[in-house]
């Protein structure tokens, strides 16, 4: 029976025993694999690839010798010589393993070693007469035992649910796979650099607290033994952020994760990465220029282009527009809130089929439900949605001219929002007095509603100056610089409903 061809449970645990026998084996000889602690690579198989230069006739010619590992994920055995292909973290690169260099004892175990395991050896680079770059190998080693067989098909593994519970099987099977998250690590690099250079401080906040607070969302709840007390795992880092800007941090941002007690769907995951960043002296303008700047940047660096391909679009990062939310629902849908009584509007959004909860009938409720319905997924190219009502932005500035907005945006990208920021609201008495309303929400039902937080209002009596903060989704960030549709797959482990429920 062919390893290569795995078609019911009895054909896999015939390999399985295979394996371990072969393992067994290896043991009882001392030649163990997994006693070996280290082996010395000189190159990786892209190193080879683009430095290798064939001899020229007539001129002296150095071998490049080299020493590589990987896993060999494919072979092709022919009597007193073979070839295989192994994987290693930058691509593969092919084998020539022949008896009379390598040894007839190390040909004659190298021919029982299996599709998955990890071997390493040492040669010479060549170009075989078929054309390919490949190293002659004059010694070979079995470095890891796979006592798995590879996914029949393993080559483009296709099955969504393997490839998210078991990623290490799709970064084997596809290679390309990989590309994603080091895109991901390189765009948080860039981010850095970026807030670096323009002096803001990098900082580490609690992720358990005693308050859920910063965001409107459902918390996870955990329990502390020692001080036997409830508590919460962070929604946001904005509240600890602005207490040292409150302590005279006048740059600071944080990258870390943020645990939602939620829904999971195509953007959305329980615990996903956020960058939150403050800047004292500033307002919500200033963060819209700091956002275009560090797309753009980010995409300068990383892709060395502004113009991002992302499913059926083109998303040009040198073109973005700025609306009112009162002029993007007006444009859209012709309808003008501005003109409209609260009872007006509220009378428009049931006739549209908007529904508004009990304790939300109000102009501001109905302005943004109206926006989130027929608005939002008018939003493809980078668009600022500023002048948010004061009913769902607790934390921001109300707008001096208009009371019923704050100073708020949202931006978007591709229908989808992409990160959330305001002129901070630093007056405490009217800090206080939002948080009241939002238990007030809470009492009424609303499990996403904050809570009250005395101590963040304690600091801001101190004095808070006049600053601006945005909050960005990392995870949809990197789906746009990756072209990927599903936030599971720009996690390493996205979260997943265990199987019959172990």
């Amino acid at each position: 029976m062919s390893e290569e061809i795995v078609n019911n449970e009895q054909d896999l645990n015939e390999i399985l025993r295979i394996r371990r026998e072969k393992l067994a084996r290896l043991v009882d000889e001392g030649k163990n694999p997994y006693e070996i602690t280290r082996f010395d690579k000189t190159h990786s198989s892209e190193q080879i690839l683009g430095s290798y230069v064939d001899p020229v006739e007539g001129e002296e010619y150095v071998p490049m010798r080299v020493t590589v590992a990987g896993r060999m994920i494919s072979r092709r055995i022919m009597g007193k010589a073979s070839f295989c292909h192994i994987l290693d973290g930058d691509g593969t690169i092919q084998l020539y393993v022949k008896r009379d260099e390598v040894g007839e004892e190390a040909y004659a175990e190298f021919k029982t070693w299996d599709i998955g395991d990890i071997i390493g050896g040492e040669g010479e680079v060549f170009r075989t007469h078929m054309g390919e770059i490949s190293v002659r190998l004059s010694g070979v080693k079995l470095l890891s035992k796979s006592l798995l067989p590879l996914p029949e098909k393993f080559h483009g593994l296709k099955d969504v649910e393997t490839r998210y519970r078991q990623r290490y099987v799709d970064l084997i099977a596809n290679p390309e796979v990989k590309r994603t998250f080091i895109i991901r690590s390189k765009v948080i690099r860039a981010i850095r650099d970026y807030l670096d250079e323009r002096g803001f401080v990098e900082v580490e906040t609690p992720i358990l607290n005693t308050i859920a607070g910063g965001a409107n969302a459902r918390p996870f709840i955990t329990h502390h033994n020692t001080l036997n007390i409830d508590m919460y795992m962070r929604i946001a880092t904005e509240l600890h952020l602005k207490r040292l800007i409150v302590g005279g941090f006048e740059r600071v941002y944080e990258i870390g994760r943020q645990f939602r007690n939620e829904g999971m769907d195509l953007k959305h995951n329980p615990e996903f990465t956020t960058i939150e960043l403050y800047q004292a002296y500033t307002d919500f303008h200033g963060m819209m220029d700091l956002v275009q700047g560090m797309f753009c940047y980010c995409a300068d660096v990383v892709l060395g282009t502004r113009k991002l391909p992302y499913g059926d679009v083109t998303i040009d990062l040198d073109n973005w527009s700025k609306l009112s939310m009162v002029e993007a629902v007006k444009k859209y849908t012709g309808v003008d809130f501005d003109a409209l009584t609260p009872e007006q509007a509220v009378e428009q959004c049931a006739k549209a089929g908007v529904e508004l909860a009990e304790g939300k009938r109000t102009w501001g409720n109905a302005l943004y439900e109206y926006f989130d319905n027929f608005v939002e997924k008018e939003l493809v190219q980078p668009t600022f949605i500023y002048d948010y009502p004061v009913e769902v932005s607790p934390l921001a500035k109300k707008k001096p001219t208009d009371k019923r907005l704050t100073e708020r945006f949202e931006f978007f990208i591709n229908c989808s929002e992409m990160g959330n920021a305001f002129s901070e609201l630093n007056d405490p008495i009217d800090q206080y007095e939002r948080f009241a309303a939002q238990v007030a929400a809470k009492a009424q039902g609303d499990d996403e509603a904050q809570m009250m937080d005395r101590d963040y209002v304690t600091a801001l009596e101190y004095g808070m100056p006049p600053t601006g903060g945005v909050g960005i989704g990392i995870d949809r960030m990197i789906m746009l610089f990756t072209n990927n549709q599903s936030i599971r797959d720009v996690l390493l482990f996205p979260t997943m409903k265990p199987l019959d429920g172990v």
